[in-house]
C-alpha cells in the first residue's frame, strides 16, 4: 500500500488553477475554512472539476489527514449494474472517461506517456478511488474526501446511505444539477429536496447555487446552456 510519502505523483505535479466565479470563490473558500460542500445548479459551471481538484490538493498534501479521494456515483438510472457484463471495474469504465479527461488538466506531466497514465496511476498508488453506489454497503470513510457526483440521480435513501458512512478525518461533496435528474417518481423527487434542506441547516456545510453566470464553458455550448436554461427546457422536476 502506498503512503502519502511515497506516492509517484504528488502534489508538486498539481497546476496551480483558481476559481473563476463568485460562486467558485464562495464554494473554494468555504472548503478552504473546512466546510463540506453541497453545489448544485446549471450545467457547466465547474461544480464536479472544482470538487476533485480541492479533493486532489487535500488529499497530495501531506500535512494532512486525507489518504484518498472517493468518487461516488450511480452508474445507470436503474442503478443496478447487474446486466452489464464484466466486473465491477468493467461495469464502471465508461462513466470513469469524464474524470480521466478532467485530470488531465489538472496536472503537468513530463510526457505523453504519463499523461495518457495518469489516472491509472493515481488509482494504483491509492490517491483516487471510484466506486457505485451499489457497492457502499459496510464501507466506512475514513481519512477520505469523498465527492457524491451526479447526485441529482440519487433518490433520499442513497444519499442518506452515502452521507452516514463518513467516518473519522473525512470530508463530503455534493455535485449535481436537479434539471438532469433521472428520477421519475415523485417520492424519489421529493426526497432530493428534502436531503437539500436538512445540509441547508448544518453548520458543517455549504451549499451554493450556481447559475448561468457561472457557466465556464466557452463557445456555442455556453451558448446553448444559457438559452436552454432561459426558455425553461429540460428543466421537468
Amino acid at each position: 500500500m502506498a503512503t502519502k510519502k511515497n506516492k509517484e505523483i504528488t502534489e508538486e505535479h498539481l497546476i496551480k488553477i483558481k476559481p473563476i466565479t463568485d460562486n467558485q470563490k464562495i464554494a473554494v473558500k468555504a472548503y478552504k475554512d473546512g466546510k463540506n460542500l453541497f453545489q448544485y445548479g446549471a450545467a457547466g459551471t465547474g461544480k464536479t472539476f472544482l470538487s476533485l481538484y480541492l479533493a486532489l490538493q487535500d488529499v497530495l498534501d501531506l500535512k494532512t489527514p486525507y489518504h484518498r479521494v472517493c468518487i461516488v456515483r450511480s452508474l445507470i438510472p436503474t442503478r443496478d449494474i447487474g446486466f452489464l457484463p464484466g466486473d465491477h471495474d468493467d461495469k464502471s469504465a465508461l462513466y470513469q472517461v469524464i474524470y480521466q479527461n478532467m485530470v488531465q488538466f489538472m496536472f503537468k506531466m513530463p510526457n505523453e506517456l504519463a499523461f495518457s497514465m495518469l489516472y491509472q496511476n493515481l488509482q494504483q498508488q491509492e490517491t483516487l478511488h471510484f466506486l457505485s453506489t451499489s457497492l457502499l454497503r459496510g464501507i466506512t470513510f475514513d481519512n477520505s474526501i469523498i465527492i457524491v457526483d451526479e447526485c441529482q440521480n440519487l433518490n433520499f435513501h442513497e444519499l442518506d446511505t452515502i452521507i452516514t458512512r463518513v467516518g473519522q478525518n473525512s470530508k463530503i461533496c455534493f455535485a449535481g444539477d436537479f434539471f438532469q435528474s433521472d428520477l421519475v417518481r415523485t417520492n424519489e423527487k421529493n426526497g432530493l429536496h428534502d436531503f437539500i434542506r436538512i445540509v441547508e441547516n448544518m453548520k458543517s456545510f455549504n451549499v451554493t447555487e450556481y447559475t448561468i453566470a457561472d457557466i465556464v464553458r466557452s463557445g456555442f455550448i455556453r451558448e446553448y446552456l444559457i438559452e436552454k436554461t432561459k426558455l425553461g427546457l429540460g428543466m421537468e422536476q
